[in-house]
């Protein structure tokens, strides 16, 4: 599983002109979903997304979480993280979990940062075509694989 974490001002997501979701400050996070991810993925991936202290603090330091800051969280599915370009300039998707797979995963990591986060969270509607806005703090800008972990 891989997330794209953005620390943003404000965020939201547009489907069909319709705006599904919009945050003020917190992550709009990009979740990619592969074939071989699992609850595992899930459990480790929003504990560690919850956790990061990437807010500043009274000093300028990056040392505040989510809770601390009253942040949101904004959860976009998107295969096309999941792109290898080894080959040719055509991307290729085999590692992206297909829907049936990626769709309760997807759900389920929704429920569990409500969860930890302690309110529910906003999100995109898995495969649809969305237009996703932000205004990037920082920038700042992690990336983490549930893969690699060590």
């Amino acid at each position: 599983m891989i997330a794209v974490i953005q620390r943003v001002s404000q965020a939201s997501v547009l489907i069909n002109n319709y705006e599904k979701g919009h945050i003020k400050t917190g992550f709009l996070i990009l979740l990619g979903i592969g074939h071989t991810d699992s609850q595992e993925d899930i459990d480790w991936l929003s504990r560690k997304i919850v956790g990061m202290r990437i807010f500043s603090d009274d000093q300028g330091k990056m040392n505040l979480d989510l809770a601390a800051v009253g942040g949101d969280i904004l959860l976009i599915s998107q295969f096309t993280l999941h792109a290898s370009t080894k080959k040719g300039n055509r991307p290729s998707f085999i590692e992206a979990a297909r829907p049936e797979v990626a769709i309760p995963l997807y759900e389920a990591m929704i429920d569990q940062l409500s969860a930890l986060l302690g309110k529910p969270i906003q999100t995109g509607e898995f495969g649809a075509d969305m237009k996703v806005s932000l205004l990037n703090d920082g920038p700042v800008t992690i990336l983490i694989d549930s893969k690699n972990r060590i």
